[in-house]
């Protein structure tokens, strides 16, 4: 009896050590939020979102809040250094310990080098890159329509997903919606263009990694093919 529990221990302990280390890459637009809270939700891992620990910061008029909306009002990048820093804390934290997904970071190579050195330190590596592939037009036609909630921050769109009682307020809180400055279609060339010339080159960097998935279609179709090749990954571990 006692080995049966110590074999079941043994077991736990695998289980918690085959937690998915991932790194989610797409051009804005390509759902990479919608299908990271998935898959953290699913694989109960922590989706790492250096777009949301911004946000937070730019809320919360930090001084690195204060900083990166310099950057990102003009669909410019947060220099790498400050986005390293700031990821280096979050993945110490306890959660992180047996896996994650990285959502919106690495976003250059010199990110991907210090990521590279930082798991280094850890003793670990990434299980796989996943990137979610669509057209310049359609991220375009999704990014255009957003629409974003002053008071809660809650995100609509104009066309997939419009609110339900006042097309100006939201649902949840009754806040005025606006379109944020990088949701502007000027901007959103701005950022496509950002992303070939500086993220895009990540797909080279990360060859052996990458698994491509379609990001056309509805997000339950999506998150079924990006679930699948994450259980093939996991079962081959």
């Amino acid at each position: 009896m006692k080995g049966f529990w110590v074999r079941r221990w043994v077991g736990v302990l695998k289980a918690e050590e085959d937690k998915m280390k991932l790194v989610l890459l797409g051009a804005p637009g390509s759902g990479k939020g919608t299908q990271g809270e998935r898959i953290a939700k699913k694989y109960n891992i922590p989706q790492v979102s250096t777009g949301d620990l911004l946000r937070a910061a730019i809320r919360d008029n930090t001084p690195l809040g204060i900083k990166a909306k310099e950057y990102m009002d003009q669909g410019k990048l947060v220099p790498d250094q400050l986005i390293l820093d700031v990821m280096s804390v979050r993945m110490n934290d306890a959660d992180c310990k047996n896996g994650y997904i990285l959502d919106g970071f690495p976003r250059t190579i010199a990110q991907a080098d210090g990521l590279d050195k930082l798991l280094a330190g850890k003793k670990v590596k990434l299980d796989a890159v996943v990137n979610i592939v669509v057209s310049d037009d359609e991220v375009v036609k999704r990014l255009g329509g957003r629409r974003q909630c002053k008071k809660c921050s809650a995100v609509y769109h104009v066309r997939f997903s419009p609110p339900k009682k006042n097309a100006n307020l939201c649902d949840k809180c009754g806040g005025e919606l606006y379109q944020r400055d990088d949701d502007k279609e000027a901007t959103i060339k701005n950022r496509l263009k950002v992303y070939k010339e500086q993220t895009a080159p990540l797909i080279s960097y990360y060859k052996n990694l990458v698994k491509d998935v379609n990001g056309i279609g509805n997000a339950d179709e999506i998150f079924s093919n990006v679930s699948s090749l994450i259980d093939n990954l996991a079962a081959a571990k």
